[in-house]
């Protein structure tokens, strides 16, 4: 079994309860929009991560990390990108590669909204962990951690942060 500590659009913001509640986690999955490489360093201190670029990253993060990140976390097909959408509005970029073969995962941020849903026509989890980060319009700040064991993806909790 591996805990997962996810978040994205950080916006080269730091706060240190993601050491508190990814402290006990197995790696760090961050959906883009990191901002700076201090705060892909300083999560790397934690624990191993996982990260891919959104929009807002300069050259220096696109760099060290990818568009798109493919891989398998115990018996998990996982997909990760920065702008991915939602079932039934997913976005162009990234469109394609789901229709043709979808994960049982799928993890994207970019919209600063949480969602996690679920594409019955696919067979598979969508997640956006919101905006752990101070720049952008929501109102709370969120993180999620979870588990996954063998070919299931469990214990989804929500961690809400002071704004």
């Amino acid at each position: 079994m591996k805990k997962i500590g996810l978040l994205s659009d950080t916006h080269a913001y730091w706060d240190e309860k993601y050491q508190t509640y990814f402290s006990e986690c197995d790696e760090i999955w961050h959906a883009g929009d990191i901002g700076s490489e201090d705060v892909l360093n300083r999560l790397e201190k934690i624990k191993p991560v996982r990260a891919v670029h959104g929009n807002i990253d300069d050259y220096h993060i696109r760099a060290i990390c990818p568009k798109t990140l493919r891989f398998r976390e115990e018996n998990v097909d996982v997909l990760l990108t920065h702008i991915g959408g939602y079932p039934g509005k997913y976005a162009p970029e990234i469109r394609q590669e789901i229709e043709a073969n979808p994960p049982k995962l799928f993890v994207c941020g970019h919209s600063h909204i949480l969602k996690i849903m679920y594409d019955n026509r696919r067979d598979m989890l969508c997640v956006n962990p919101g905006a752990a980060g101070k720049y952008g319009f929501h109102q709370v700040r969120t993180l999620l951690r979870f588990a996954i064991d063998g070919s299931e993806i469990k214990n989804m909790e929500i961690i809400e942060l002071k704004a």
